[in-house]
């Protein structure tokens, strides 16, 4: 049976440095401490988006594990996915560009990956989440703009749902809106509460 409360005995390692995943897991309200754990990252598409995000979490939550002993370790890796293609982070601005152009009409699949650690038991879970993005068609106009007012650079796909004008290219969400902003937390609650 699933008792929040047992949530708060422990204390947790969020291995990244994503402001985005730093104030959601403030949301749930637990004790943890920041810890980048710089890894890298498979972005081939010889590897399925599920693989990707699982084994990219997993290697995040495997180095941080190394400098703790009494936390639990929570890693996630989180990728854009349309027509059999991965969209990461853009490099700078052309591809940014480049990127909301190719989005622009289209629907395409966010994936994250959520791996943990209790680094005190050493049990280890792991799963993902999948959402589905629909984005109206967006103009040459409006991405430049973009682009150039927020630069979105350190957001898979080169666009942010959350926190910037990019919510406005959102036309419909099938699916978990935390797994969007990077890490699903209806997910990481139930991975959570099988390791306390």
């Amino acid at each position: 049976m699933i008792n929040p409360l047992n949530l708060y005995n422990r204390k947790y390692i969020l291995a990244s440095k994503s402001k985005r995943r730093i104030i959601l897991l403030k949301q749930l309200g637990l004790d943890f401490k920041v810890f980048v754990s710089d890894v890298p990252e498979l972005e081939t598409e010889i590897h399925n988006p599920v693989y990707i995000v699982k084994n990219n979490a997993k290697n995040k939550a495997e180095k941080a594990s190394l400098k703790f002993e009494n936390e639990i370790v929570i890693a996630a890796d989180t990728i854009v996915h349309l027509n059999g293609k991965i969209i990461n982070k853009p490099a700078n601005y052309l591809q940014a560009i480049d990127f909301l152009k190719r989005l622009s009409s289209k629907t395409h699949r966010v994936y994250t990956g959520v791996y943990l650690i209790d680094t005190k038991t050493g049990k280890k879970v792991c799963d993902y989440e999948k959402t589905y993005v629909k984005f109206r068609e967006i103009n040459k106009i409006e991405i430049e703009y973009y682009v150039k007012n927020y630069a979105p650079y350190d957001k898979a796909g080169g666009y942010g749902i959350q926190d910037d004008f990019g919510c406005v290219f959102i036309e419909k969400i099938v699916g978990d809106y935390y797994n969007v902003v990077g890490l699903p937390l209806y997910k990481l609650y139930l991975l959570l509460n099988k390791l306390v």
